[in-house]
């Protein structure tokens, strides 16, 4: 590293803290904190979906697989690519609609208008402990990054990165995420498809150098094994339509209109970077096959193959990529404490300056809780996938529902929630525990198949209720 990369880094870290006390400034209420004012326009939400989807963990994730295990670790971001298709399809403007109805901040005020305050607790406490999960894996992204970079242990560089990550995302809120999230995806853009890929294919990445340097396993695309495949695509895709950040963000935009045409436009900037990745993560293995941690690959070969500059740059923009997905998920759960526990719950009548306060502070726990996660649990896709795994497998049905206005009544709704997660949770405690074969499955298919059971016998059994008609779109 020469002074001039070290000093793009450093020089970056600094700058998002300015910004974060910038936007503090600039906020007016907790619109402004948690949507960003409702006024981004389509390349504006496109960037934000991007920033959080495709950040440095999916980015570092799908390198490493493939670095371990081949051309199988695309799998990842075509997962992504593939739900947030789905979502900004079927989805995008319906959710836009509801939201500036009803002046909508949160996943579960969406929840609570459909069904009731119960459905809204237990959809709060899944969403929390989900994004919970995600931030940890941003974390430990942005951990392994700064491990390599600076040359410290991996606890060191997740302190330094949690710290300026909850700093800045705690006094900016998402009009800090908004600004810095087109300077983010750019630099990760650049480094990852124009310089990263050139460099790769003049140092041993060509396919035909990567087909004799590599074993014929690694260009089998269901290596990652199929079972894990499909869990992997269907937690995925369905994540998107259950995520509390995938309503923020839309709840963010301009129009229906710009929420529909983000969403799309951020697809189509999905795949390269989903083949980029995976190819950095292939040469990386030809050239440095002795790397411990898979999760190394891509900023190791960021910092033996690329030129004094680009290299800070490159870093800079990895980095950029982790923290701009990081401070989506600390915001989404902080959302869930302040709006949906506390004023809703504790203290109806809090002021929005009130808000805003107890946003900031809830921020910084959740912040800390995240980072405290990532320390335990370093491995970035696991973290990931477990948080996915909550979300979809509990939520969908119920969220389907509520944006198509079914006839569902709450009772239905809650139970088949509770009884979905509570499945899932078992499925992962019996298999860290080795309780028996069967919890050797993956946690989505007994999480979805509970949720489906219990959600149409349950709605086959009851009358459904009433519901009002101004949650249709």
């Amino acid at each position: 590293m020469t002074l001039l990369d070290n000093a793009l880094i450093f020089l970056y870290l600094a700058t998002l803290i300015v910004i974060g006390f910038y936007a503090n400034r600039k906020q007016v209420d907790v619109d402004d904190y948690y949507v960003a004012g409702r006024r981004q326009g389509t390349f504006s939400m496109a960037c934000l979906w991007l920033a959080s989807w495709i950040g440095g963990a999916s980015v570092i994730g799908s390198s490493g697989k493939a670095y371990a295990a081949g051309i199988t670790g695309i799998w990842y971001v075509c997962s992504l690519a593939f739900g947030l298709l789905l979502f900004g399809l079927m989805f995008a403007k319906r959710v836009k609609q509801l939201g500036d109805r009803h002046r909508f901040l949160t996943y579960p005020d969406l929840i609570e208008k459909h069904y009731d305050s119960r459905t809204r607790i237990v959809a709060t406490l899944t969403t929390a402990i989900a994004y919970i999960a995600f931030s940890a894996g941003q974390l430990a992204a942005a951990g392994s990054i700064l491990h390599v970079l600076l040359g410290w242990d991996f606890s060191s560089g997740l302190m330094l990165a949690s710290a300026i990550v909850v700093l800045y995302t705690a006094t900016g809120g998402y009009l800090a995420v908004a600004w810095t999230d087109w300077v983010q995806f750019a630099l990760l853009l650049i480094g990852i498809l124009l310089i990263g890929l050139p460099i790769a294919l003049e140092n041993g990445g060509t396919t035909a150098e990567l087909s004799q340097a590599l074993p014929s396993s690694y260009f089998e695309i269901g290596a990652w094994g199929w079972s894990s495949i499909a869990a992997l695509v269907v937690s995925v895709s369905l994540s998107f339509f259950t995520s509390m950040d995938s309503f923020t963000r839309t709840f963010a935009a301009r129009s229906p209109g710009a929420a529909h045409r983000g969403a799309l436009l951020a697809v189509a900037f999905m795949l390269p970077i989903a083949v980029a990745a995976t190819w950095l993560g292939m040469t990386t293995a030809t050239l440095f096959p002795d790397i411990a941690n898979s999760n190394d690959a891509l900023t190791t070969f960021v910092m033996e193959m690329f030129p004094p500059g680009f290299k800070g740059m490159m870093l800079v923009g990895l980095l950029a990529a982790v923290m701009s997905t990081a401070d989506i998920c600390i915001l989404t759960a902080s959302a869930n404490i302040s709006r949906d526990v506390y004023q809703r719950y504790v203290n109806p009548d809090i002021s929005q300056q009130q808000m805003l306060r107890l946003g900031m502070y809830a921020s910084l726990g959740i912040g800390l809780l995240a980072a405290l996660l990532a320390w335990q649990m370093e491995d970035v896709l696991d973290l990931l996938l477990l948080g996915f795994t909550l979300n979809s497998a509990a939520l969908i049905l119920p969220t389907i529902a509520a944006v198509y206005a079914w006839r569902v009544d709450s009772t239905t709704a809650f139970w088949s929630i509770c009884l979905s997660f509570g499945t899932v949770l078992c499925w992962y405690l019996g298999g860290a525990l080795e309780l028996a074969p069967v919890f050797t499955t993956n946690p989505l298919w007994p999480g979805l198949i509970m949720a489906a059971i219990s959600f149409f016998l349950l709605r086959a059994l009851r009358p459904p209720a009433a519901l009002a008609t101004d949650t249709a779109a």
